[in-house]
């Protein structure tokens, strides 16, 4: 079993920067792929960007792609969201994940375990 929880929302102008954590506990969380997703009410989780397990894979959203950075520190157990020149469109609420697989993915049905997720607001 594995427990994953977010932490690092909160409400933040546009243009300013947020950085997410996501600590796991429970299984050997250096062995597996991460990712995070995010959701707006009505709308399907989207993603928004993946790790391998070494840290030697990232794929990132276009929507994401040179604004956020995904890392993470196996001695901590803990994946960070590095979110900058945030746009309001960006609100919603970030969930963390966790694929028993090497590797990360684009496709939230192939994650195994989800955090409880953390709000992210962003103001025009």
């Amino acid at each position: 079993q594995v427990q994953l929880a977010e932490s690092g929302g909160g409400l933040v102008q546009a243009g300013g920067s947020l950085r997410l954590s996501c600590a796991a506990s429970g299984r050997t969380f250096s062995s597996y792929g991460m990712g995070w997703f995010r959701q707006v009410p009505g709308k399907e989780r989207e993603f928004v960007v993946s790790i391998s397990w070494s840290g030697g894979r990232t794929y990132y959203s276009d929507s994401v792609k040179g604004r956020f950075t995904i890392s993470r520190d196996n001695a901590k157990n803990t994946v960070y969201l590095q979110m900058n020149s945030l746009k309001p469109e960006d609100t919603a609420v970030y969930y963390c994940a966790l694929r028993t697989k090497r590797g990360g993915s684009y496709n939230p049905d192939e994650y195994d375990y989800w955090g409880q997720g953390t709000q992210v607001t962003v103001s025009s």
